[in-house]
C-alpha cells in the first residue's frame, strides 16, 4: 500500500481535549508523511512532545511555525525570543528528524499526487492586509485597537533582533525565495505556510480586522510563481478549500474545542494531494 500526504495544523494541545486528538491520531499506512503547519502550542515541552509523537508514527513528518510557537509566555521555562527562539525551534525539529523551512525540501512521490516538492515557509506577515480606508500600518493598528480586535502577538510575538515584526517578514521573505529558487524547477510545489499566502481566504473572517496578523500581500502570486499543487495552511481556523487561479488553497487547522465541537467533532489530517489534481 502506498502511502498518503496529509496535513493539519492548529493543534493547540494546551486545550486537554486537543491533546487527546493528538494522543489518538494515527496514520492509514507506515509510509504516510504529516505536514503540520504551525501552532502546535506555546510551551517548548508541549511542541517537542507533540513533534516526538507524531514522528513515531509517520514515515515523515515536516514543521512550519505557527505564531503561537514563536510566543514567549512567562510560564515557559525556555525564554527564548524572536529569532533565537525560531532558532531553538529548528534545532529541537532536527534533533526529532522532523523537517522545518530551514532544511532541504522533500520530495513525496509516495503516492497519489507525486512527485511534488514539499515547501514548508516561514514568512511571518507585514501588515498589509489592512482595514480598508487605512493608508498604513499605523492607521490599520489604530482601528484594531479601537475595535478591540488585537492579536496576542503585539504581547507576546517578540522580533528580537529586528526592529519590527514587519523587518522580520521581510528578511524570511527574502530567505525563503533563496531557498525555493535552490529547488527542482522541473517539479510542481506543496506550499505550507502557517498564514494564507493570498488575502482572499481572510476576507470571510468574524473580525476583519484581525487579518492584519493574517500574512502579507508581497507572496499573492507565489502559488504561480513557484508552481504549485496545492498550498496549505492554518490561523484562521476556518477548515475549507478555496482556489486561486486554479490552486487548491486548504486551510487544516483543527482548532480550539469550542470551534470544532459545533461542528461535531475534530476531524483529523486532510489529504493534501488527490489522483485526480495531478
Amino acid at each position: 500500500m502506498s502511502g498518503t500526504l496529509f496535513a493539519i495544523s492548529d493543534l493547540h494541545v494546551g486545550y486537554p481535549a486537543n491533546r487527546t486528538v493528538v494522543e489518538e491520531l494515527m496514520p492509514e499506512s507506515p509510509d504516510d508523511w504529516l505536514i503540520v503547519a504551525g501552532d502546535v502550542s506555546e510551551r517548548f515541552a508541549d511542541i517537542e512532545w507533540v513533534l516526538a509523537t507524531l514522528r513515531e508514527r509517520y514515515a515523515k513528518v515536516i514543521w512550519a511555525p505557527g505564531n503561537h510557537e514563536l510566543w514567549t509566555p512567562k510560564d515557559d521555562p525556555v525564554q527564548l525570543r524572536g529569532e533565537e527562539r525560531y532558532r531553538g525551534l529548528v534545532d529541537l525539529c532536527r534533533g526529532l528528524d522532523v523537517l522545518t523551512p530551514e532544511d532541504e525540501y522533500a520530495v513525496w512521490d509516495g503516492g497519489p499526487g507525486g512527485p511534488v516538492t514539499v515547501a514548508p515557509l516561514f514568512l511571518l506577515y507585514d501588515y498589509t492586509f489592512r482595514p480598508a480606508g487605512t493608508a498604513d500600518k499605523t492607521e490599520a493598528l489604530a482601528v484594531a485597537y479601537e475595535s478591540g480586535v488585537v492579536c496576542a502577538d503585539e504581547v507576546l510575538l517578540h522580533h528580537d533582533p529586528y526592529p519590527s515584526r514587519e523587518a522580520w517578514c521581510e528578511v524570511r521573505i527574502a530567505e525563503t525565495e533563496r531557498l525555493l529558487a535552490r529547488r527542482d524547477p522541473a517539479l510542481p510545489t506543496v506550499l505550507v505556510n502557517h498564514y494564507p499566502l493570498v488575502r482572499e481566504p481572510t476576507r470571510i473572517l468574524r473580525y476583519p480586522e484581525f487579518a492584519l496578523w493574517c500574512g502579507t500581500e508581497r507572496t499573492a502570486d507565489w502559488h504561480l510563481r513557484y508552481n504549485a499543487a496545492a498550498m496549505i495552511y492554518g490561523h484562521l481556523h476556518i477548515p475549507r478549500v478555496t482556489w486561486a487561479d486554479g490552486v487548491r488553497f486548504e486551510e487544516v487547522s483543527l482548532g480550539y474545542p469550542r470551534e470544532w465541537t459545533p461542528r461535531g467533532g475534530p476531524h483529523g489530517p486532510r489529504r493534501v494531494l488527490r489522483a485526480e489534481e495531478r
